[in-house]
């Protein structure tokens, strides 16, 4: 994939297959480090250990349409490429942890990409449920965003609204050039 946030796109879609009510997705650069964390956490169905030993293969699926899933190895060998690692913890009934750590200056990271996009895709698709958090931290700066706290504060108005998605884009990329302007003012 030529962008991480379509990684996080088909990541995030297991999360919502596996009846997940809230998934967090956590982005974090550690520039003294050099490292590139990126985290998607659910409260879905998990996965049993066989399963859990099983995932990482591209010929390990739960769909039924396909007998393939190319997205967790795909995943994992990027950031194998980037000196990096990939984690899973699982357990049934209580979700799933997929971490993803890079060396952010590697030659072959490929960019984080349309973050914006990704979050107004991950709204338009799935309106009601599940909420989604998103978490972009560079250095200590934080951005956040909650689809929870729109949805009280909309009071009910469904979030694929036109404007609704516009306001959220607009909110994201707001939030993410913030933490990315004071990381430049050090």
């Amino acid at each position: 994939m030529p962008e991480l946030a379509l990684h996080i796109l088909d990541l995030v879609q297991n999360s919502v297959s596996a009846g997940a009510t809230r998934v967090t997705v956590t982005i974090v650069y550690n520039t003294q480090q050099d490292t590139l964390t990126i985290a998607i956490e659910d409260d879905g169905k998990g996965m049993t250990p066989e399963l859990l030993e099983r995932v990482e293969s591209p010929f390990t699926t739960t769909r039924t349409t396909r007998k393939v899933g190319l997205g967790i190895p795909l995943f994992k060998q990027l950031a194998q490429m980037c000196e990096g690692s990939l984690t899973i913890d699982s357990a049934v009934g209580k979700g799933t942890k997929t971490q993803a750590c890079f060396r952010a200056s590697h030659m072959d990271l490929p960019p984080l990409g349309d973050v914006r996009g990704t979050i107004e895709t991950l709204v338009i698709a799935n309106p009601e449920r599940p909420d989604f958090c998103f978490i972009y931290r560079v250095d200590g700066e934080e951005f956040v965003f909650d689809t929870a706290v729109v949805r009280e504060a909309l009071g009910g108005l469904p979030l694929n609204e036109p404007e609704i998605v516009e306001w959220i884009g607009q909110y994201v990329a707001e939030g993410i050039g913030e933490v990315e302007r004071s990381r430049a003012e050090r």
